[in-house]
């Protein structure tokens, strides 16, 4: 039954993940990968929410972890396509590009995974 909760989980994130893709427009003359960014921002801050509500909280049973964290936010965020973004953004030469991207990934997803467990233990306090 685990793998059935991941697996669905994870193709219902896969397909969020390529509809965030196709609904995000594309900047004219931008290179910068928006759409993996924003999800990449967005599983961050969710991941926070689940991880309070699941496991420091226990509102809803420890086996939606599973099928929430593992499944859905693991086939939503996208660290592989970010990997390979910053290195075809360096193999290109677009030294400055990747390093923005890269930092602003790390930096921003930290701080929406801080910002969602913040919340969300005032809010459930």
């Amino acid at each position: 039954m685990n793998w059935l909760a991941v697996a669905i989980g994870g193709a219902l994130g896969s397909v969020t993940r390529y509809g965030v893709a196709l609904l995000m427009p594309v900047m004219a003359g931008s290179r910068f990968p928006w759409p993996t960014f924003t999800v990449n921002f967005v599983g961050s801050f969710l991941i926070g929410v689940a991880y309070v509500v699941i496991v420091q909280k226990q509102l809803i049973t420890l086996e939606y972890r599973l099928w929430i964290i593992t499944g859905f936010l693991g086939g939503f965020t996208t660290f592989s396509s970010f990997s390979l973004e910053s290195f075809l953004l360096l193999q290109q030469g677009e030294i400055i590009q990747a390093l923005v991207y890269m930092l602003a990934s790390i930096i921003c997803c930290l701080i929406a995974v801080s910002l969602a467990v913040f919340l969300t233990q005032k809010f459930l306090a």
